[in-house]
């Protein structure tokens, strides 16, 4: 069986142990890292790669900083943000949005797409340029 492995990096303490507890019994749930300085956070999850980062959210209308840099580094983490004050739980994960376009193999396609990548990524995904496609 696969354990969800979790870091959890509350402040305050008392709010913490209050998730370590709740965690404690879970048989399908690993805390790997207990986390006491905000400072500590980044260092951690590369070196433990958990599933899950469980911090604190003094607003929860306001995406935490550190959410940013760390789904753009680890996109698999999932980082939930817990404010107390709100009684809310807010969720955060990356979604890698991948596209295609299929293309005639030819030296001429080959050379137009390397020289014009930045206009692949300006086409709409749902539109399939057929012009030049292999059916």
């Amino acid at each position: 069986m696969h354990k969800v492995r979790v870091v959890v990096a509350n402040r305050p303490r008392l709010m913490r142990e209050v998730v370590l507890a709740t965690l404690a019994d879970q048989a399908d749930i690993e805390v790997v890292g207990e986390i006491q300085n905000e400072n500590e956070i980044t260092e951690t999850v590369e070196r433990v790669r958990p599933d899950f980062l469980i911090i604190a959210q003094e607003e929860p209308e306001v995406r935490p900083g550190i959410c940013g840099f760390l789904l753009g580094r680890y996109p698999e983490l999932k980082i939930l943000a817990i404010a107390p004050e709100k009684n809310v739980t807010t969720c955060y994960w990356a979604f890698v949005d991948m596209r295609s376009k299929r293309f005639q193999s030819s030296e001429e396609n080959l050379l137009g797409i390397l020289r014009n990548a930045s206009a692949l990524s300006k086409s709409s995904p749902a539109v399939d340029d057929k012009r030049n496609c292999v059916n």
